[in-house]
């Protein structure tokens, strides 16, 4: 009887270690259980947001890079400040036409005005950087007394970014100058840049800003009226073509100016006779 106990007790003993596990299994099964249940808990309180987030930055991101090749043939349908200005609610005027059909004296004057390294520099003009920032520190409290844009980092901004003094606006412009200037001609991007940029509240381009203020079209712009549409650029909103105040007409005669010496310094851009 004591016999059979003792091996009814052995075998309870085998049984009850066989079905027992080593504790570090018993913990390591625990925290994989735990993990799984974490995570199962972030999808459930966030869902695939960051995922979605994600993917919107990075198209973001890609989306100028890509236009880029786009835009280097075909129009821009709109700039994305045509885009805002929509969406606020405000009508635009926006008609392409060829650089063929824009008056030679337009990109003449405005290259004079706004950017008269064009041809020789690759986006950006570090001479003009430098200048401006020797007016901003020369200690007399006034600032730089002009911007240091060139006509690729207008196109960049007026095509891909948003419009307001933002220093994150300004970073980005610089690389994207640099790479549309890289695979865009010269003549191209001024092509772009005068049938985007705004001449008037909600005028966007050369063909629409010359029927506006003159009301001819753009192949047919004078010099002087070519000259009066560059002055406004820096202050489209407050400053007319059509009807120039007397700082604007001032500006535009040291335009003229520029202009008539300036026809070397625009070879990059092929522009037709008369000049």
């Amino acid at each position: 009887m004591t016999d059979i106990g003792d091996r009814r007790r052995a075998l309870l003993q085998r049984r009850g270690a066989h079905n027992t596990s080593p504790a570090g299994i018993d913990d390591e099964t625990s925290a994989v259980a735990r993990k799984t249940r974490f995570k199962s808990g972030l999808v459930k309180r966030f869902g695939p947001w960051p995922r979605r987030v994600a993917s919107v930055a990075v198209i973001i991101a890609l989306w100028p890079i890509v236009m880029t090749f786009v835009y280097a043939v075909f129009p821009p349908p709109a700039s994305n400040l045509m885009i805002t200005r929509l969406v606020n609610g405000n009508g635009i005027s926006y008609d392409w036409v060829s650089l063929d059909r824009i008056s030679p004296y337009l990109p003449l004057a405005v290259v004079s005005s706004e950017d008269a390294r064009f041809c020789s520099h690759n986006g950006v003009d570090w001479i003009e950087f430098s200048d401006v920032l020797d007016e901003a520190t020369d200690g007399d409290g006034e600032g730089p007394i002009r911007g240091a844009s060139t006509i690729s980092m207008q196109t960049a901004k007026n095509l891909f970014l948003w419009d307001g003094r933002n220093p994150i606006r300004k970073v980005l412009e610089l690389p994207l100058a640099y790479w549309m200037d890289f695979f865009w001609t010269k003549r191209r991007m001024i092509e772009v840049y005068l049938n985007i940029v705004e001449w008037a509240p909600g005028i966007y381009g050369a063909e629409a800003a010359s029927q506006y203020h003159f009301k001819k079209p753009a192949a047919k712009l004078t010099k002087r009226e070519a000259a009066l549409l560059a002055a406004v650029l820096p202050n489209p909103i407050r400053r007319s073509a059509g009807k120039p105040s007397k700082r604007v007409t001032g500006i535009a005669q040291r335009i003229i100016a520029r202009m008539n010496i300036m026809g070397p310094y625009v070879a990059c851009l092929g522009l037709r006779s008369p000049l």
